[in-house]
């Protein structure tokens, strides 16, 4: 097992473990949420202005741009952390499932990736193979029988596309940050986590999957509780 595999597979522990906290105990998963949310922007933020620095923008609009856009997904992270809250148990089964995804594209993209090599898939990330990439979905498609019963949504099909554009968000947050940390000249986001680089590194793909994965579920669900509605409503009438 290679040493970035066994990274992988420690963070995803750790992530999981904290993640069940969050689900039973719901002051852990605000002040959970929280403070990573808060460490990913500052690590995302001092990102930008390396890129700002390195690239010698002298054009105030865009720098003004640049790190209000940071601001911008914090605001909306923690929107979408409150929003979870209020929303009980149902948002945060949908969570669940959109971060095991993220998870299970990470390591299904290293373990084919590594196991298949091939072409890679593009020049922001020397290492992205596209048999990496089919893993992320292959890997990722096997959640599907453990929680198809428990996501409400009825037509498999509708799910299995779902979970297939939940694997794909996660994979291009990951080229983002990968983009960017090219454009800083930095190797990692940070040194927070010794060996692991920064908090940002471990969950690019979860921060860019998650609030699209939980509003998809949500919304579908919505849609799909309201034809049984009416299908009811028709059948006894």
């Amino acid at each position: 097992m290679s040493p970035e595999l066994k990274k992988r597979i420690l963070t995803s522990i750790l992530l999981l473990s904290l993640l069940s906290a969050m689900y039973l105990y719901s002051f852990i998963m605000i002040g959970s949420l929280l403070i990573i949310s808060i460490i990913v922007w500052i690590e995302f933020y001092a990102m930008v202005s390396k890129i700002i620095k390195n690239n010698k923008f002298k054009d105030k609009l865009l720098r003004f741009m640049l790190k209000s856009g940071s601001l911008l997904y914090l605001s909306f992270f923690v929107y979408f952390v409150f929003l979870i809250e209020s929303h009980l148990t149902h948002l945060k089964i949908y969570l669940l499932y959109t971060v095991l995804i993220a998870i299970s594209s990470d390591i299904g993209g290293l373990i084919f990736g590594k196991t298949f090599k091939g072409k890679k898939l593009t020049k922001i990330s020397p290492n992205k193979t596209i048999s990496g990439s089919i893993g992320s979905f292959v890997l990722s498609i096997f959640l599907i029988p453990i929680f198809y019963n428990n996501l409400i949504i009825y037509d498999f099909l509708t799910l299995l596309i779902l979970t297939i554009v939940i694997s794909l968000t996660s994979q291009l947050g990951d080229l983002f940050i990968s983009f960017l940390k090219r454009k800083a000249n930095v190797k990692d986001t940070s040194d927070l986590l010794p060996g692991h680089g920064g908090l940002l590194d471990r969950v690019d793909g979860i921060i860019f999957a998650a609030p699209l994965g939980v509003f998809l579920l949500n919304f579908l669900n919505l849609n799909e509780k309201k034809n049984c509605t009416f299908r009811l409503n028709w059948f006894y009438w």
